[in-house]
């Protein structure tokens, strides 16, 4: 079992480096830690989970206060704030209360419109969410 948490941990740890949300990061570092534990207990499945979800738990609640006075100091610019105001092209139609997809440099990501937006158009992002951009017709 401390093999299948050492890929679920790497697995974690590597979808984090493509999202940086920090919360993959906590929960690959559980994941390694049940699999210390799965090596030396391999018997117990409820140390090897209480140990993944207490660690995952507490990293979670102390970097988080860290985080939040990280993104209000003075001079910290999110780069995903910068993605307003670029351009992208839409790959997916964007419907009115339905999201498609739209391509932003090399990225793709979710978006909504207030229109109806087909594929191949030029879009203007206009403001952006978590993982959901909302955009307009570039030029409209």
């Amino acid at each position: 079992m401390g093999a299948v948490w050492l890929l679920i941990g790497a697995g974690l740890i590597a979808a984090e480096m493509l999202t940086l949300t920090f919360y993959l990061l906590w929960l690959g570092v559980g994941a390694l830690a049940a699999s210390i534990v799965a090596f030396t207990v391999p018997d117990s499945l409820y140390a090897q989970l209480l140990t993944a979800a207490a660690t995952a738990f507490l990293l979670t609640l102390l970097t988080k206060p860290l985080s939040r006075r990280l993104r209000q100091s003075r001079g910290y610019r999110d780069a995903i704030d910068d993605l307003v105001g670029k351009e992208g092209l839409i790959v997916e139609a964007v419907e009115p209360g339905k999201a498609g997809i739209v391509k932003v440099g090399g990225e793709t990501w979710s978006a909504v419109s207030e229109e109806r937006l087909a594929a191949g158009e030029s879009v203007e992002i206009v403001r952006r969410g978590t993982a959901v951009l909302s955009v307009r017709k570039k030029g409209g």
